[in-house]
């Protein structure tokens, strides 16, 4: 059985069927997810680049190296100045990596 049970036909314009279009291509949406979201006060918002998952996948080797040396921290109750250097380094890493890309 459907999850959406009523359905709704609607008559567009050749531009605002090209304008729907756009959205369709630039979002991934089907024209059904994107009258629904706008129905419900949502923005149609672009799908995320090609690059993203690497840049996801990059951060987050940085962030699981800074995990480790904060477990380390708790687990010793202490931090080291060469502990501290490094997560500076693994910070300006993560900024650099951001302001590459965005």
């Amino acid at each position: 059985m459907r999850s959406k049970q009523k359905f709704v036909g609607a008559w567009l314009s050749e531009i605002e069927y090209h304008h729907l279009r756009q959205q369709m291509d630039k979002s991934g949406q089907s024209a059904s997810d994107i009258l629904r979201g706008l129905l419900m006060g949502l923005d149609v918002k672009p799908r995320p680049e090609r690059d993203t998952a690497a840049l996801l996948r990059q951060l987050s080797a940085i962030g699981n190296n800074i995990n480790q040396i904060a477990h380390t921290a708790n687990a010793t109750r202490s931090v080291t100045s060469s502990q501290v250097k490094e997560l500076r380094k693994l910070l300006e890493e993560v900024w650099q990596v951001v302001m590459e890309n965005y």
